[in-house]
């Protein structure tokens, strides 16, 4: 089996809040990403995605069902899966270069080889000079390219996403996701972002799982038969966009009417 496999079969998770009715936030999710493959999580508010890539990532566990990479079991998290947040998470006392590195800082890597290995990923996100700056002195689409190098720093071999261009202005957002793609042809790390944006998905996206509202399950796969780079204007571009559209239309009403509920 090659490295970087994931296959959800039949998972579940329902929430029991003390004191509360259990909340059933994702329901018989089965999905299989191929090593390299990059995946798109579309779906409405609360539909359960972000709780799918954190029981992926190891940080919560599964109700029912199974999450395996290379056939292995995950109960727990892993170098082998790197997680980035919406916000960067960056620790605000640390320069970027001891935040890059803290990963290896914790195996034991040798501070020498940790400099160069930090050096070398800060230049291919392009922050090559801001080694010893602090994240408040960067700009937030800076600080997301400082995220996604901590998380390769660690080697993934599957990397995981939470709407990290979510608060960007949309040039910074545009610039971001060709500075994504260019990562994830370089590394050849699997990717699972997580977005509520149609255009984003269409942009990046090998395929698109479109999920229902809560509680969160698989409408349908789209695969994106569309070149890399993508643009808006191609007419077949516009058809994705109509067909995300209407896919979402009576999930986000049943997501909105579940809220007001």
């Amino acid at each position: 089996m090659s490295r970087g496999t994931l296959s959800l079969k039949s998972v579940g998770k329902t929430w029991t809040p003390e004191g509360r009715a259990p909340v059933e936030a994702v329901r018989d999710f089965s999905l299989d990403v191929a090593p390299g493959e990059f995946v798109i999580f579309l779906g409405p508010s609360g539909c359960g995605k972000s709780t799918l890539l954190y029981m992926i990532a190891g940080l919560e566990s599964v109700s029912s069902g199974t999450i395996e990479q290379d056939g292995l079991a995950v109960t727990e998290p892993s170098a082998e899966r790197g997680l980035i947040f919406q916000e960067a998470g960056l620790f605000p006392w640390l320069t970027i270069a001891d935040n890059v590195g803290f990963g290896l800082s914790i195996q034991g890597e040798a501070p020498v080889r940790r400099r160069e290995a930090v050096a070398q990923l800060l230049r291919q996100v392009g922050l090559g000079d801001m080694m010893d700056k602090k994240p408040d002195e960067l700009s937030g689409g800076m600080r997301q390219r400082a995220a996604c190098a901590r998380a390769l720093a660690m080697r993934p071999d599957i990397l995981m996403m939470d709407e990290p261009f979510a608060a960007l202005d949309v040039q910074t957002r545009a610039k971001m996701q060709d500075f994504l793609l260019q990562i994830w042809r370089d590394s050849g790390a699997s990717i699972i972002l997580v977005t509520h944006s149609i255009d984003e998905a269409i942009a990046l996206a090998d395929r698109v799982v479109v999920f229902t509202a809560r509680p969160g399950r698989i409408k349908t796969i789209v695969p994106i038969d569309l070149p890399r780079p993508r643009p808006s204007r191609d007419p077949r571009y516009h058809q994705y966009r109509d067909l995300f559209t209407d896919l979402l239309a009576a999930e986000v009403d049943r997501a909105f009417a579940e809220q007001e509920a």
